[in-house]
C-alpha cells in the first residue's frame, strides 16, 4: 500500500497498490492496516502526506483523524475526504474499523470525465467544505462501498475494471448528494467556478503575489465582487483565505524538506526572513521554530 520518500519530519506517500489488475485504485480494510502497521515503512499514526487522494470510511469507532495539522472527531459512519498532499495521520483506537479507498489523479479524473468540472471540483476542495462527511446508518452509500471491495477482491476477472470504475463513480456521487443535504450553504453556480479559478490562481502565484486585488485583475472582476463570493463560500475576506493558503503551505514546506525559516521566507517571497516570521507568528500565534517542536506531539 505505502511506499515512502522520507525527507524531513513527515514521509512523503506515493501510490503503491498491492493489486495491479486495477490500475490507480485500490480498496483496503482498516483493520488490515490496524494489524500490519508494525510491518508498514512508516506509521500511519504519525503525519504523512500522501500523492494520491483517500476516502476513508469509518463503519465503526470513536477516534480522531489528522487533516493538515488539526484533529477531527470520528465516529461510526464518518467519510474522511483526504485530498492529494494534505498531511494526515489515523488514530488507531479499540474498535476502530472501516475501508480505505486509495486512488490516484489519473484514475479519478477518468472516473469523472463526464461529470460537471464544478462537481469534481466540489469533491476535493478543502477549503468549501469539512473534510468529514456523517453518513446517516441507512444511506446506500454503504451499502455501495461494501460491494465495490467485495469486487475488488473477486476472483472473477471478467469485466472487472469497468465494475469497480461504475461503483466508484456511485459512491462519489451518493457521496456528493449527502453533503448537499448536510451542507446550508452548497451553491451551484457562477460563484463556485469563480472561486475555483481563483484557487487555482492562488495556487500557482503565492510566491509572488499575496495582494487580492491582483487575484481580482486576474479574473477580471472586482476586488469587492471576489471579497464577496469568498465570504459566501468560506466565510472570509480574499486576502484571509490567500493567507491562510500561505501558511498552510509553509507548514508543510518546513515539516517536509531541508529548508529553514530564512530560505523558505525567500521562496515564498518575502522581502526578510524577519518579515515572514512576524506574518506566521500573526497568523498561528507561534513562530515556525515553535511550530516544529509542536510536531512532537503527534
Amino acid at each position: 500500500m505505502y511506499k515512502t520518500n522520507y525527507l524531513n519530519q513527515i514521509p512523503k506517500i506515493e501510490f503503491n497498490p498491492s493489486q495491479v489488475d486495477i490500475n490507480g485504485f485500490e480498496i483496503i480494510r482498516l483493520e488490515k492496516i490496524i494489524n500490519n502497521k508494525e510491518d508498514l515503512i512508516n506509521n500511519p499514526e504519525l503525519p504523512h502526506q500522501p500523492n494520491f487522494y483517500n476516502l476513508i470510511f469509518y463503519t465503526n469507532g470513536n477516534t480522531k483523524h489528522l487533516i493538515d495539522f488539526k484533529w477531527y472527531p470520528i465516529k461510526k459512519n464518518t467519510l474522511v475526504y483526504l485530498a492529494k498532499k494534505q498531511i494526515n495521520a489515523f488514530s488507531f483506537t479499540p474498535g476502530v474499523k472501516g475501508f480505505c479507498l486509495l486512488f490516484s489523479q489519473d484514475y479519478f479524473e477518468k472516473c469523472f470525465s463526464h461529470l460537471d468540472q464544478e462537481i469534481i471540483f466540489r469533491l476535493f476542495t478543502p477549503q468549501l467544505f469539512e473534510p468529514t462527511l456523517q453518513i446517516p446508518p441507512n444511506s446506500d452509500l454503504i451499502k455501495y462501498i461494501k460491494l465495490l471491495y467485495k469486487e475488488y477482491y473477486d476472483n472473477i476477472h471478467f469485466n472487472k475494471e469497468s465494475i469497480i470504475e461504475s461503483l466508484f463513480t456511485i459512491i462519489f456521487t451518493k457521496a456528493e448528494q449527502l453533503k448537499k443535504t448536510q451542507t446550508s450553504n452548497f451553491i451551484e453556480n457562477s460563484k463556485t467556478r469563480t472561486f475555483s479559478q481563483f484557487s487555482q490562481l492562488v495556487e500557482q502565484n503565492y510566491t509572488i503575489n499575496r495582494n487580492a486585488e491582483f487575484y481580482a485583475e486576474k479574473l477580471s472582476i472586482t476586488y469587492k465582487h471576489l471579497n464577496n463570493i469568498c465570504k459566501k463560500l468560506v466565510n472570509k475576506t480574499a486576502k484571509t483565505f490567500i493567507d491562510d493558503f500561505v501558511i498552510l503551505e509553509a507548514k508543510r514546506m518546513l515539516v517536509n524538506s531541508e529548508i529553514g525559516s530564512s530560505k523558505l521566507a525567500y521562496y515564498l517571497g518575502f522581502d526578510e526572513p524577519t518579515n515572514f516570521i512576524k506574518f506566521f507568528k500573526k497568523r498561528t500565534k507561534i513562530t515556525p521554530k515553535q511550530f516544529i517542536n509542536t510536531l512532537n506531539k503527534y
